[in-house]
């Protein structure tokens, strides 16, 4: 295996798993994977290698799962299709944990530009200025929106307290 085919392995395992999570907003689990695989394989074919390649994987599988998701509507529309729902793809939670089918369904509840960026910064590590690239957004606006995400999934997602008797 030469020196780029090793490091684009690298960067696969690396980040393939965040990468598929991030395009689960959009599709479904199979897809996702088609589109980070696609993603990798356009990052394969560019002539030089991207300044941050980490934030173009996220920007690539972003239009890509974008694009899927509008050439799925159309087709919908057109046909009279109803999209199937997303299949369960949390265990049920244990009781020291929180529980997952509510996280994902919190994050679900979050518009798409916030919940996009809690993937981005929590599972894909991108920074601020990396996601407000990605976005096409300012840095402060990117940050008030993240922390405004945050403070939603916090206030859901919080059990109170039990009452003491």
């Amino acid at each position: 295996m030469d020196d780029v085919q090793h490091e684009l392995a690298r960067w696969f395992q690396a980040h393939s798993g965040p990468l598929a999570l991030y395009a689960r907003q959009w599709l479904d689990e199979y897809d996702a994977i088609d589109v980070v695989q696609e993603a990798f394989l356009k990052l394969l074919g560019q002539e030089r290698r991207p300044a941050e390649p980490r934030a173009w994987l996220f920007r690539t599988v972003r239009n890509a799962a974008l694009n899927e998701l509008r050439r799925r509507r159309t087709v919908a529309r057109h046909a009279g299709n109803v999209a199937a729902e997303r299949p369960e793809w949390f265990q049920p939670p244990s009781d020291d944990a929180i529980d997952a089918g509510a996280a994902q369904q919190a994050l679900a509840d979050l518009p798409p530009e916030q919940a996009e960026l809690i993937v981005m910064r929590i599972w894909g590590q991108m920074t601020y200025q990396q996601m407000a690239q990605i976005v096409g957004e300012a840095v402060s606006t990117v940050h008030g929106r993240y922390a405004a995400a945050i403070e939603t999934l916090r206030k859901k997602m919080v059990k109170p307290c039990p009452k003491s008797r």
